[in-house]
Protein backbone atom coordinates (compact mmCIF):
# COMPACT_ATOMS: atom_id res chain seq x y z
CA UNK A 1 0.00 0.00 0.00
CA UNK A 2 3.02 2.18 0.08
CA UNK A 3 6.77 2.62 -1.24
CA UNK A 4 7.90 4.55 1.34
CA UNK A 5 7.42 5.60 4.96
CA UNK A 6 6.21 9.14 5.57
CA UNK A 7 9.41 10.35 7.07
CA UNK A 8 11.37 8.67 4.56
CA UNK A 9 10.84 10.39 1.37
CA UNK A 10 13.42 13.30 0.88
CA UNK A 11 15.56 15.05 -2.19
CA UNK A 12 17.06 12.04 -3.00
CA UNK A 13 13.68 11.40 -3.97
CA UNK A 14 12.87 14.78 -6.14
CA UNK A 15 10.80 14.02 -9.37
CA UNK A 16 9.98 10.43 -8.52
CA UNK A 17 6.32 8.80 -7.97
CA UNK A 18 6.12 7.87 -4.53
CA UNK A 19 2.80 6.09 -2.41
CA UNK A 20 2.81 7.06 1.07
CA UNK A 21 -0.06 6.20 3.99
CA UNK A 22 -0.87 7.62 7.17
CA UNK A 23 -2.70 9.71 9.27
CA UNK A 24 -3.72 13.68 8.76
CA UNK A 25 -1.79 15.38 11.53
CA UNK A 26 -2.56 18.77 9.66
CA UNK A 27 -4.28 20.38 7.32
CA UNK A 28 -4.07 24.01 5.76
CA UNK A 29 -6.15 25.65 2.92
CA UNK A 30 -4.03 28.63 1.32
CA UNK A 31 -6.14 30.34 -0.90
CA UNK A 32 -7.13 27.36 -3.08
CA UNK A 33 -4.39 25.15 -2.17
CA UNK A 34 -4.64 22.58 0.34
CA UNK A 35 -1.60 21.26 2.34
CA UNK A 36 -1.69 17.70 4.19
CA UNK A 37 0.79 16.78 6.86
CA UNK A 38 0.55 13.11 6.56
CA UNK A 39 2.34 11.02 10.30
CA UNK A 40 3.31 7.76 9.54
CA UNK A 41 6.03 6.15 12.35
CA UNK A 42 8.64 7.89 10.90
CA UNK A 43 7.34 10.86 10.77
CA UNK A 44 5.66 13.81 8.62
CA UNK A 45 5.69 14.67 5.12
CA UNK A 46 3.70 17.76 3.30
CA UNK A 47 1.16 16.76 0.83
CA UNK A 48 0.36 19.37 -1.59
CA UNK A 49 -2.97 19.18 -3.09
CA UNK A 50 -3.84 21.41 -6.24
CA UNK A 51 -7.23 22.49 -7.29
CA UNK A 52 -6.32 21.39 -10.93
CA UNK A 53 -6.50 17.61 -10.18
CA UNK A 54 -10.16 17.63 -9.27
CA UNK A 55 -10.14 14.54 -7.80
CA UNK A 56 -7.65 14.45 -5.16
CA UNK A 57 -8.62 17.80 -4.34
CA UNK A 58 -12.07 16.81 -3.77
CA UNK A 59 -11.00 14.60 -1.24
CA UNK A 60 -8.54 16.77 0.17
CA UNK A 61 -11.66 18.96 1.39
CA UNK A 62 -13.06 16.36 2.63
CA UNK A 63 -10.21 15.01 5.11
CA UNK A 64 -10.73 15.90 8.29
CA UNK A 65 -7.92 15.38 11.71
CA UNK A 66 -6.76 11.82 11.94
CA UNK A 67 -8.35 10.54 8.68
CA UNK A 68 -6.55 7.79 7.83
CA UNK A 69 -5.29 8.21 3.99
CA UNK A 70 -3.40 6.78 1.09
CA UNK A 71 -1.47 9.05 -1.22
CA UNK A 72 0.57 9.32 -4.77
CA UNK A 73 2.27 12.00 -5.79
CA UNK A 74 5.66 13.20 -7.11
CA UNK A 75 8.00 14.47 -4.84
CA UNK A 76 9.33 17.76 -5.56
CA UNK A 77 11.70 20.51 -4.48
CA UNK A 78 9.96 23.03 -1.67
CA UNK A 79 10.16 26.65 -3.22
CA UNK A 80 13.07 28.47 -1.62
CA UNK A 81 12.69 29.45 1.75
CA UNK A 82 10.18 27.26 2.62
CA UNK A 83 12.25 24.62 4.03
CA UNK A 84 11.40 22.65 7.06
CA UNK A 85 14.26 21.99 8.97
CA UNK A 86 12.33 20.86 11.96
CA UNK A 87 11.42 17.57 9.36
CA UNK A 88 13.36 14.73 8.12
CA UNK A 89 11.20 15.35 4.91
CA UNK A 90 11.37 19.30 5.02
CA UNK A 91 13.47 20.05 1.89
CA UNK A 92 10.62 18.49 -0.51
CA UNK A 93 6.56 17.78 -0.75
CA UNK A 94 4.58 15.67 -2.16
CA UNK A 95 2.25 16.61 -5.46
CA UNK A 96 -0.72 14.37 -4.83
CA UNK A 97 -1.68 12.40 -8.09
CA UNK A 98 -4.30 10.09 -5.97
CA UNK A 99 -5.81 10.64 -2.62
CA UNK A 100 -7.57 8.12 -1.21
CA UNK A 101 -9.41 7.91 2.78
CA UNK A 102 -8.74 4.25 3.83
CA UNK A 103 -10.75 5.41 6.91
CA UNK A 104 -12.35 8.56 8.43
CA UNK A 105 -12.13 9.11 12.22
CA UNK A 106 -14.34 10.82 14.76
CA UNK A 107 -12.64 13.99 16.02
CA UNK A 108 -9.65 13.13 18.94
CA UNK A 109 -10.52 13.20 22.45
CA UNK A 110 -7.56 15.46 22.36
CA UNK A 111 -5.39 17.43 19.62
CA UNK A 112 -2.28 15.23 18.23
CA UNK A 113 -0.84 18.63 16.32
CA UNK A 114 -1.03 20.54 19.48
CA UNK A 115 1.28 21.08 22.55
CA UNK A 116 -1.84 20.77 24.52
CA UNK A 117 -2.07 19.75 28.84
CA UNK A 118 -3.90 16.86 28.60
CA UNK A 119 -4.79 15.20 32.19
CA UNK A 120 -3.13 11.40 32.12
CA UNK A 121 -6.16 9.66 32.93
CA UNK A 122 -7.73 11.05 29.51
CA UNK A 123 -4.34 9.97 28.12
CA UNK A 124 -4.26 6.48 29.45
CA UNK A 125 -7.90 5.86 28.75
CA UNK A 126 -7.54 6.43 24.78
CA UNK A 127 -4.14 5.03 24.86
CA UNK A 128 -3.79 4.02 21.04
CA UNK A 129 -4.65 7.56 20.75
CA UNK A 130 -2.03 8.80 23.08
CA UNK A 131 0.46 7.11 21.26
CA UNK A 132 0.22 8.20 17.82
CA UNK A 133 2.37 11.62 19.56
CA UNK A 134 5.34 11.89 17.76
CA UNK A 135 6.94 12.14 21.46
CA UNK A 136 5.16 9.16 22.85
CA UNK A 137 6.15 7.05 19.59
CA UNK A 138 9.57 8.38 19.86
CA UNK A 139 9.66 6.93 23.54
CA UNK A 140 8.81 3.48 22.49
CA UNK A 141 11.07 3.55 19.44
CA UNK A 142 13.93 4.41 22.53
CA UNK A 143 13.17 2.00 24.60
CA UNK A 144 13.18 -0.46 21.70
CA UNK A 145 16.65 0.60 20.41
CA UNK A 146 17.78 -0.16 23.94
CA UNK A 147 16.57 -3.79 24.54
CA UNK A 148 18.11 -4.45 21.30
CA UNK A 149 21.60 -3.09 21.91
CA UNK A 150 20.99 -4.77 25.26
CA UNK A 151 19.91 -8.29 24.13
CA UNK A 152 23.33 -8.02 20.93
CA UNK A 153 25.53 -7.04 23.75
CA UNK A 154 24.41 -10.32 25.93
CA UNK A 155 24.30 -12.49 22.72
CA UNK A 156 28.22 -11.32 21.75
CA UNK A 157 29.24 -12.34 25.43
CA UNK A 158 27.67 -16.37 25.30
CA UNK A 159 24.66 -15.61 27.07
CA UNK A 160 21.38 -17.42 26.14
CA UNK A 161 18.40 -16.31 25.99
CA UNK A 162 16.16 -18.53 27.94
CA UNK A 163 12.44 -18.32 28.87
CA UNK A 164 11.28 -19.22 32.26
CA UNK A 165 7.47 -20.01 33.84
CA UNK A 166 5.10 -17.48 34.36
CA UNK A 167 2.95 -19.45 36.41
CA UNK A 168 4.44 -20.71 38.94
CA UNK A 169 4.57 -20.81 43.24
CA UNK A 170 3.57 -18.55 45.77
CA UNK A 171 6.17 -17.35 47.74
CA UNK A 172 6.22 -16.33 51.43
CA UNK A 173 9.07 -13.48 50.57
CA UNK A 174 8.93 -10.33 49.62
CA UNK A 175 6.30 -8.06 47.50
CA UNK A 176 2.33 -9.56 47.61
CA UNK A 177 1.52 -12.09 44.69
CA UNK A 178 -0.75 -12.10 41.88
CA UNK A 179 -2.35 -15.22 42.60
CA UNK A 180 -4.09 -17.61 39.41
CA UNK A 181 -6.58 -20.32 40.75
CA UNK A 182 -6.04 -23.60 39.31
CA UNK A 183 -9.33 -24.97 37.41
CA UNK A 184 -7.77 -28.65 37.18
CA UNK A 185 -6.80 -28.44 40.67
CA UNK A 186 -9.13 -27.32 42.71
CA UNK A 187 -8.38 -25.28 45.71
CA UNK A 188 -5.33 -24.26 44.34
CA UNK A 189 -3.63 -21.47 42.93
CA UNK A 190 -0.51 -20.25 40.81
CA UNK A 191 1.07 -17.02 41.76
CA UNK A 192 2.75 -14.62 38.82
CA UNK A 193 6.67 -14.59 39.21
CA UNK A 194 7.71 -10.99 40.86
CA UNK A 195 11.28 -12.17 39.36
CA UNK A 196 12.76 -15.55 37.48
CA UNK A 197 14.65 -16.07 40.93
CA UNK A 198 14.87 -19.43 41.28
CA UNK A 199 14.21 -20.71 37.92
CA UNK A 200 17.51 -18.70 36.58
CA UNK A 201 19.56 -20.21 39.39
CA UNK A 202 18.07 -23.76 38.55
CA UNK A 203 19.35 -22.85 35.33
CA UNK A 204 22.73 -22.38 36.96
CA UNK A 205 22.55 -25.70 38.43
CA UNK A 206 21.61 -27.21 34.98
CA UNK A 207 24.69 -25.75 33.70
CA UNK A 208 23.35 -23.01 31.13
CA UNK A 209 26.04 -21.13 32.24
CA UNK A 210 25.37 -17.89 31.38
CA UNK A 211 21.35 -16.49 30.96
CA UNK A 212 19.19 -13.73 30.22
CA UNK A 213 15.69 -13.05 29.53
CA UNK A 214 13.35 -9.79 28.89
CA UNK A 215 10.83 -11.11 31.21
CA UNK A 216 7.62 -9.70 32.95
CA UNK A 217 7.46 -9.33 36.55
CA UNK A 218 4.18 -8.79 38.65
CA UNK A 219 3.76 -7.28 42.21
CA UNK A 220 0.83 -6.71 43.79
CA UNK A 221 2.18 -3.80 46.34
CA UNK A 222 1.46 0.08 46.42
CA UNK A 223 2.71 2.67 43.43
CA UNK A 224 4.74 4.87 42.95
CA UNK A 225 6.16 6.98 40.00
CA UNK A 226 8.65 4.25 38.62
CA UNK A 227 6.79 1.30 40.21
CA UNK A 228 4.22 -0.86 38.25
CA UNK A 229 1.53 -4.01 39.03
CA UNK A 230 3.42 -5.56 35.87
CA UNK A 231 6.87 -4.49 34.74
CA UNK A 232 9.90 -5.57 32.39
CA UNK A 233 13.54 -6.61 33.90
CA UNK A 234 16.37 -7.68 31.97
CA UNK A 235 17.09 -10.48 33.85
CA UNK A 236 21.21 -11.76 34.26
CA UNK A 237 22.37 -14.74 35.45
CA UNK A 238 25.88 -16.31 35.58
CA UNK A 239 28.53 -19.17 36.66
CA UNK A 240 31.68 -19.32 37.99
CA UNK A 241 32.20 -15.51 38.42
CA UNK A 242 32.85 -13.80 41.49
CA UNK A 243 31.22 -10.69 41.86
CA UNK A 244 34.01 -8.00 40.57
CA UNK A 245 33.74 -10.00 37.34
CA UNK A 246 29.70 -9.51 36.71
CA UNK A 247 29.67 -5.33 38.15
CA UNK A 248 32.48 -5.57 35.40
CA UNK A 249 30.79 -7.10 32.81
CA UNK A 250 27.56 -5.32 33.69
CA UNK A 251 29.17 -1.59 33.80
CA UNK A 252 30.66 -2.52 30.01
CA UNK A 253 27.52 -3.42 29.04
CA UNK A 254 25.60 -0.05 30.38
CA UNK A 255 29.15 2.04 28.81
CA UNK A 256 28.05 0.18 25.22
CA UNK A 257 24.41 1.25 25.62
CA UNK A 258 24.94 4.91 26.44
CA UNK A 259 27.66 5.07 23.82
CA UNK A 260 25.87 3.60 21.37
CA UNK A 261 22.04 4.82 21.57
CA UNK A 262 22.81 8.22 23.46
CA UNK A 263 26.49 8.75 22.03
CA UNK A 264 27.51 9.31 26.00
CA UNK A 265 30.17 8.11 27.48
CA UNK A 266 29.87 6.90 30.97
CA UNK A 267 32.67 6.87 33.53
CA UNK A 268 35.49 3.73 33.48
CA UNK A 269 34.57 2.15 36.35
CA UNK A 270 31.91 3.48 38.04
CA UNK A 271 32.60 4.54 41.78
CA UNK A 272 32.01 2.57 44.15
CA UNK A 273 30.71 2.95 47.62
CA UNK A 274 29.72 1.16 51.12
CA UNK A 275 25.79 0.85 51.87
CA UNK A 276 27.27 2.61 55.01
CA UNK A 277 29.14 5.13 53.77
CA UNK A 278 26.17 5.65 51.61
CA UNK A 279 23.29 5.92 54.11
CA UNK A 280 26.06 8.16 56.70
CA UNK A 281 26.21 10.62 53.92
CA UNK A 282 23.03 10.82 51.33
CA UNK A 283 20.72 9.06 54.14
CA UNK A 284 19.68 6.55 50.97
CA UNK A 285 21.11 3.50 49.24
CA UNK A 286 20.53 5.10 45.64
CA UNK A 287 21.99 7.99 46.59
CA UNK A 288 22.01 10.81 43.82
CA UNK A 289 25.16 12.04 42.71
CA UNK A 290 24.56 15.21 40.52
CA UNK A 291 24.22 16.92 44.18
CA UNK A 292 26.75 17.89 46.33
CA UNK A 293 24.75 18.03 49.31
CA UNK A 294 25.75 15.86 52.04
CA UNK A 295 24.46 15.05 55.53
CA UNK A 296 26.84 15.35 58.64
CA UNK A 297 26.85 13.07 61.54
CA UNK A 298 27.10 15.54 64.89
CA UNK A 299 25.78 12.71 67.36
CA UNK A 300 28.84 13.47 69.02
CA UNK A 301 28.27 16.75 69.46
CA UNK A 302 24.78 16.76 70.90
CA UNK A 303 24.92 13.89 73.66
CA UNK A 304 25.15 16.11 76.12
CA UNK A 305 23.67 19.10 75.41
CA UNK A 306 20.38 20.06 77.62
CA UNK A 307 18.13 19.94 74.90
CA UNK A 308 16.39 16.42 74.92
CA UNK A 309 15.01 17.03 71.24
CA UNK A 310 18.81 16.19 70.36
CA UNK A 311 20.81 14.50 73.21
CA UNK A 312 17.84 11.97 73.56
CA UNK A 313 18.59 10.46 69.34
CA UNK A 314 22.35 11.46 70.35
CA UNK A 315 22.38 8.73 72.86
CA UNK A 316 19.94 6.16 71.52
CA UNK A 317 22.01 3.02 69.69
CA UNK A 318 19.14 3.29 66.86
CA UNK A 319 19.05 7.32 67.09
CA UNK A 320 21.02 9.66 64.59
CA UNK A 321 21.31 13.43 65.22
CA UNK A 322 22.60 14.73 61.65
CA UNK A 323 22.98 17.87 60.04
CA UNK A 324 22.40 19.27 56.49
CA UNK A 325 24.11 22.51 54.85
CA UNK A 326 22.37 24.34 51.83
CA UNK A 327 24.12 26.29 50.55
CA UNK A 328 22.95 30.25 50.19
CA UNK A 329 20.22 28.58 52.04
CA UNK A 330 19.64 31.50 54.43
CA UNK A 331 17.58 33.63 51.83
CA UNK A 332 14.74 30.90 52.09
CA UNK A 333 11.84 32.40 53.58
CA UNK A 334 10.21 31.38 57.21
CA UNK A 335 7.41 29.76 54.53
CA UNK A 336 9.97 28.22 52.33
CA UNK A 337 11.08 26.49 55.65
CA UNK A 338 7.49 25.75 56.77
CA UNK A 339 7.17 24.04 53.96
CA UNK A 340 9.55 21.86 53.73
CA UNK A 341 9.07 20.81 57.02
CA UNK A 342 6.01 19.73 56.01
CA UNK A 343 7.80 17.55 53.63
CA UNK A 344 10.00 15.84 56.00
CA UNK A 345 6.84 15.05 58.20
CA UNK A 346 5.61 12.46 55.35
CA UNK A 347 8.94 10.54 56.16
CA UNK A 348 7.97 10.63 59.63
CA UNK A 349 10.09 13.72 61.03
CA UNK A 350 8.29 15.56 64.26
CA UNK A 351 10.37 18.44 63.16
CA UNK A 352 12.89 20.39 61.15
CA UNK A 353 14.96 22.62 62.94
CA UNK A 354 17.45 24.83 61.21
CA UNK A 355 20.06 27.82 61.84
CA UNK A 356 20.67 30.54 59.38
CA UNK A 357 23.77 32.01 58.94
CA UNK A 358 23.89 35.98 58.59
CA UNK A 359 27.59 36.21 59.15
CA UNK A 360 29.89 33.41 59.82
CA UNK A 361 32.43 35.64 60.90
CA UNK A 362 30.38 37.73 63.64
CA UNK A 363 30.23 33.49 65.96
CA UNK A 364 26.90 33.10 67.27
CA UNK A 365 25.61 36.79 67.02
CA UNK A 366 25.62 35.70 63.30
CA UNK A 367 23.52 33.05 63.90
CA UNK A 368 19.76 32.95 63.72
CA UNK A 369 17.62 30.07 64.68
CA UNK A 370 14.71 29.16 67.30
CA UNK A 371 17.19 26.40 69.08
CA UNK A 372 20.30 28.76 69.77
CA UNK A 373 19.28 29.60 73.28
CA UNK A 374 18.77 25.19 73.67
CA UNK A 375 22.50 24.76 72.48
CA UNK A 376 26.06 25.75 73.79
CA UNK A 377 27.89 28.25 72.24
CA UNK A 378 30.69 26.44 71.90
CA UNK A 379 28.56 23.17 70.30
CA UNK A 380 27.03 25.80 68.00
CA UNK A 381 29.78 26.72 66.48
CA UNK A 382 31.37 22.92 66.37
CA UNK A 383 28.71 22.42 64.19
CA UNK A 384 29.50 25.82 61.82
CA UNK A 385 33.10 24.15 61.39
CA UNK A 386 32.24 20.09 60.92
CA UNK A 387 29.63 21.15 58.25
CA UNK A 388 31.83 23.99 56.88
CA UNK A 389 29.03 26.80 56.86
CA UNK A 390 29.68 30.28 55.19
CA UNK A 391 28.07 33.54 55.39
CA UNK A 392 24.61 33.13 53.70
CA UNK A 393 24.37 29.53 54.34
CA UNK A 394 21.63 27.68 56.24
CA UNK A 395 22.08 23.86 57.96
CA UNK A 396 18.63 21.85 58.69
CA UNK A 397 18.68 19.11 61.14
CA UNK A 398 17.16 15.56 61.62
CA UNK A 399 16.89 13.83 64.99
CA UNK A 400 15.15 10.47 65.51
CA UNK A 401 15.58 7.11 64.92
CA UNK A 402 18.77 6.92 62.27
CA UNK A 403 16.16 5.51 59.81
CA UNK A 404 13.85 8.57 59.93
CA UNK A 405 16.46 10.69 59.87
CA UNK A 406 17.97 8.95 57.22
CA UNK A 407 14.85 9.23 54.63
CA UNK A 408 13.60 12.54 55.99
CA UNK A 409 17.29 14.48 55.69
CA UNK A 410 17.57 12.19 52.04
CA UNK A 411 14.33 12.80 50.56
CA UNK A 412 14.95 16.63 51.82
CA UNK A 413 18.27 16.87 50.18
CA UNK A 414 17.28 15.49 46.79
CA UNK A 415 14.14 18.01 47.03
CA UNK A 416 16.57 21.05 47.57
CA UNK A 417 18.85 20.09 45.00
CA UNK A 418 16.16 20.22 42.79
CA UNK A 419 14.33 23.73 44.10
CA UNK A 420 17.22 25.22 44.43
CA UNK A 421 18.99 24.65 40.90
CA UNK A 422 21.68 22.12 42.76
CA UNK A 423 21.54 19.28 40.27
CA UNK A 424 24.17 18.67 37.90
CA UNK A 425 23.81 17.69 33.95
CA UNK A 426 25.70 14.77 34.18
CA UNK A 427 25.31 11.23 34.28
CA UNK A 428 26.46 9.71 37.86
CA UNK A 429 26.54 6.12 37.86
CA UNK A 430 27.80 4.64 40.61
CA UNK A 431 27.92 0.77 42.69
CA UNK A 432 26.52 0.57 46.04
CA UNK A 433 28.00 -2.45 47.89
CA UNK A 434 28.75 -4.58 51.24
CA UNK A 435 25.26 -4.49 52.16
CA UNK A 436 23.99 -5.79 55.50
CA UNK A 437 22.61 -9.75 55.02
CA UNK A 438 19.91 -8.60 57.44
CA UNK A 439 17.38 -6.25 59.24
CA UNK A 440 15.62 -6.11 62.42
CA UNK A 441 11.62 -6.04 61.36
CA UNK A 442 10.54 -4.66 65.21
CA UNK A 443 6.46 -5.23 63.92
CA UNK A 444 7.46 -8.93 63.70
CA UNK A 445 10.18 -9.27 65.84
CA UNK A 446 12.06 -11.11 63.24
CA UNK A 447 14.88 -10.55 60.88
CA UNK A 448 14.43 -9.81 57.25
CA UNK A 449 16.57 -10.02 54.17
CA UNK A 450 17.60 -6.98 52.99
CA UNK A 451 17.58 -8.05 48.99
CA UNK A 452 16.10 -11.25 49.45
CA UNK A 453 16.34 -14.83 50.87
CA UNK A 454 19.23 -16.18 48.42
CA UNK A 455 21.69 -13.73 48.61
CA UNK A 456 24.99 -14.59 49.41
CA UNK A 457 27.13 -14.21 52.90
CA UNK A 458 30.51 -12.69 52.73
CA UNK A 459 32.96 -16.28 53.25
CA UNK A 460 34.16 -13.78 56.07
CA UNK A 461 30.79 -13.43 57.25
CA UNK A 462 29.81 -17.32 57.48
CA UNK A 463 30.73 -17.72 61.03
CA UNK A 464 28.04 -14.58 62.00
CA UNK A 465 24.96 -16.22 60.80
CA UNK A 466 25.12 -18.30 63.86
CA UNK A 467 26.67 -15.88 66.76
CA UNK A 468 25.70 -11.91 65.20
CA UNK A 469 23.53 -12.16 62.17
CA UNK A 470 23.33 -8.34 62.25
CA UNK A 471 26.98 -7.42 61.26
CA UNK A 472 26.94 -10.39 58.85
CA UNK A 473 27.47 -8.38 55.20
CA UNK A 474 26.13 -10.02 52.06
CA UNK A 475 27.67 -10.14 48.63
CA UNK A 476 25.33 -8.03 47.02
CA UNK A 477 25.25 -4.74 44.74
CA UNK A 478 23.12 -2.32 43.15
CA UNK A 479 24.26 -0.26 40.12
CA UNK A 480 22.73 3.07 40.48
CA UNK A 481 22.24 6.07 38.40
CA UNK A 482 21.52 9.35 38.99
CA UNK A 483 19.42 8.65 42.51
CA UNK A 484 17.54 5.46 40.70
CA UNK A 485 18.54 1.61 40.75
CA UNK A 486 18.87 1.07 37.67
CA UNK A 487 19.46 -3.03 38.84
CA UNK A 488 20.33 -5.28 41.66
CA UNK A 489 21.55 -8.66 42.33
CA UNK A 490 24.04 -10.50 44.41
CA UNK A 491 26.49 -14.20 44.57
CA UNK A 492 23.81 -16.57 45.38
CA UNK A 493 23.48 -19.24 48.29
CA UNK A 494 25.01 -22.44 46.23
CA UNK A 495 25.29 -24.44 49.25
CA UNK A 496 21.95 -26.18 50.99
CA UNK A 497 23.15 -25.93 54.41
CA UNK A 498 24.26 -22.49 53.94
CA UNK A 499 20.61 -21.85 52.50
CA UNK A 500 18.79 -24.11 55.06
CA UNK A 501 20.47 -21.28 57.90
CA UNK A 502 19.67 -18.55 56.33
CA UNK A 503 15.53 -19.39 56.10
CA UNK A 504 16.24 -20.45 59.95
CA UNK A 505 17.42 -17.13 60.64
CA UNK A 506 14.31 -15.66 58.49
CA UNK A 507 11.70 -17.33 60.73
CA UNK A 508 11.14 -19.72 57.93
CA UNK A 509 10.76 -23.42 59.44
CA UNK A 510 12.61 -26.63 57.93
CA UNK A 511 8.53 -27.61 57.13
CA UNK A 512 7.75 -24.51 55.47
CA UNK A 513 10.86 -23.89 53.60
CA UNK A 514 10.97 -27.48 52.42
CA UNK A 515 7.18 -26.97 51.51
CA UNK A 516 8.35 -23.82 49.41
CA UNK A 517 11.64 -24.02 48.74
CA UNK A 518 11.69 -27.85 48.62
CA UNK A 519 13.05 -28.15 45.07
CA UNK A 520 15.68 -25.53 45.32
CA UNK A 521 16.94 -26.96 48.20
CA UNK A 522 17.41 -30.49 47.14
CA UNK A 523 18.93 -28.46 43.34
CA UNK A 524 21.66 -27.62 45.55
CA UNK A 525 22.64 -30.58 46.92
CA UNK A 526 23.63 -31.92 43.18
CA UNK A 527 26.46 -29.92 42.33
CA UNK A 528 25.54 -26.53 42.35
CA UNK A 529 28.32 -24.11 40.93
CA UNK A 530 28.79 -20.72 42.47
CA UNK A 531 26.89 -18.11 40.58
CA UNK A 532 25.38 -14.98 40.63
CA UNK A 533 23.72 -12.17 38.77
CA UNK A 534 21.49 -9.11 38.53
CA UNK A 535 18.20 -7.48 37.16
CA UNK A 536 18.21 -4.69 35.13
CA UNK A 537 14.69 -2.88 35.84
CA UNK A 538 14.22 -1.35 31.87
CA UNK A 539 11.42 0.43 32.29
CA UNK A 540 13.40 2.72 34.68
CA UNK A 541 17.02 2.56 32.17
CA UNK A 542 14.14 4.03 29.55
CA UNK A 543 12.77 6.65 31.56
CA UNK A 544 15.72 7.82 32.73
CA UNK A 545 17.61 7.44 29.26
CA UNK A 546 14.36 9.55 27.55
CA UNK A 547 14.42 12.06 30.54
CA UNK A 548 11.15 11.19 31.22
CA UNK A 549 9.07 11.42 34.88
CA UNK A 550 7.78 8.50 34.90
CA UNK A 551 7.81 5.04 33.72
CA UNK A 552 3.85 4.82 32.21
CA UNK A 553 5.47 7.18 29.50
CA UNK A 554 8.05 4.83 28.55
CA UNK A 555 5.33 1.88 28.43
CA UNK A 556 2.95 1.18 26.18
CA UNK A 557 -0.44 0.01 28.29
CA UNK A 558 0.58 1.12 31.61
CA UNK A 559 -1.90 0.88 34.62
CA UNK A 560 -2.92 3.91 36.70
CA UNK A 561 -1.25 4.26 40.68
CA UNK A 562 -4.44 2.47 41.42
CA UNK A 563 -3.28 -1.05 39.50
CA UNK A 564 -6.12 -0.44 36.87
CA UNK A 565 -6.48 -0.31 33.64
CA UNK A 566 -8.35 2.51 31.86
CA UNK A 567 -8.36 1.36 28.78
CA UNK A 568 -9.83 -1.80 29.52
CA UNK A 569 -11.50 -1.16 32.65
CA UNK A 570 -9.13 -3.98 33.83
CA UNK A 571 -9.44 -5.64 36.58
CA UNK A 572 -12.79 -6.31 35.89
CA UNK A 573 -16.03 -8.63 37.93
CA UNK A 574 -16.45 -12.32 36.35
CA UNK A 575 -19.64 -14.03 35.47
CA UNK A 576 -20.84 -16.81 38.09
CA UNK A 577 -20.07 -19.37 35.59
CA UNK A 578 -15.98 -18.78 35.52
CA UNK A 579 -16.09 -18.41 39.25
CA UNK A 580 -18.42 -21.61 39.82
CA UNK A 581 -15.42 -23.51 37.02
CA UNK A 582 -12.68 -22.35 39.55
CA UNK A 583 -14.63 -23.48 42.94
CA UNK A 584 -14.48 -19.76 43.79
CA UNK A 585 -17.21 -18.10 45.81
CA UNK A 586 -17.65 -14.19 46.37
CA UNK A 587 -17.75 -13.17 49.68
CA UNK A 588 -18.38 -9.64 48.86
CA UNK A 589 -20.11 -8.98 45.69
CA UNK A 590 -18.87 -6.61 43.73
CA UNK A 591 -20.23 -3.15 42.37
CA UNK A 592 -20.13 -0.68 39.66
CA UNK A 593 -19.69 2.74 40.03
CA UNK A 594 -18.22 5.23 37.31
CA UNK A 595 -17.12 2.07 35.15
CA UNK A 596 -14.88 0.73 37.99
CA UNK A 597 -15.54 -2.62 40.11
CA UNK A 598 -15.55 -1.91 44.16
Amino acid sequence: MRSHYCGDVNETLEGQTVTVAGWMHRRRDHGGVIFIDLRDREGLVQVVCNPEDADSFAVAERVRSEYVLQIEGQVQLRPAGSDNEDLRSGKIEIIAKKLEILNSSETPPFPLNEQAEVSEDVRLRHRYIDLRRPEMLQKLRFRSQITSRLRSFLDDNGFLDIETPILTKATPEGARDYLVPSRTHEGSFFALPQSPQLFKQLLMVSGMDRYYQVVRCFRDEDLRADRQPEFTQLDIETSFVEEEDLMSMMEEMIRDLFDKVLNTSLPNPFPRMTYQDAMTRFGSDKPDLRIALELVDVNDLMKTVDFKVFSGPANDDKGRVAALKVPNGASLSRKEIDDYTKYVSIYGAKGLAYIKVNDIDAGIEGLQSPILKFLPDDVVMSIMQRTKAKTGDLVFFGADKANIVNEALGALRVKLGHDLGLVSSDWKPLWVVAFPMFEWDEKSDRWTALHHPFTAPREADLERLDTNPGECLSRAYDMVLNGTELGGGSMRIHRANVQSKVFELLGISAAEADDKFGFLLEALKYGCPPHGGLAFGLDRLAMLMTGSSSIRDVMAFPKTQSASCLLTNAPSAVDEKQLKELNIRLRKVPTVLDGTTN
